[in-house]
């Protein structure tokens, strides 16, 4: 069930935040109104993979109906850069 509270509760925010647990955001409504989303970090991080990961689908699903298949050594290639670059950028943090 969702969690939904008037962004009136706001004023009284930590106990709003406690409600934010995994897997359950709060939604901060204002004249009965969804404007908000209140998510604790690891699923908003879930979120933020979640999408890369579906748009590195897409990109290669589109790769395929326009470009040639790649070799099974060019993929091993392709996603070793993409995860030393991954962890070139978390060392940057």
């Amino acid at each position: 069930m969702p969690n939904i509270k008037p962004i009136s509760d706001l004023r009284n925010y930590s106990e709003v935040l406690h409600d934010a647990a995994v897997g359950a955001p709060v939604f901060p409504t204002k004249n009965g109104r969804g404007r908000y989303a209140i998510a604790d970090m690891q699923n908003y991080e879930k979120t933020q993979a979640t999408t890369r990961l579906m748009n590195e689908l897409a990109k290669g699903r589109h790769s395929v109906e326009t470009e040639d298949w790649l070799t099974p050594d060019d993929m091993r290639a392709h996603f070793r850069t993409r995860a030393n670059e991954e962890l070139v950028w978390l060392r940057n943090i």
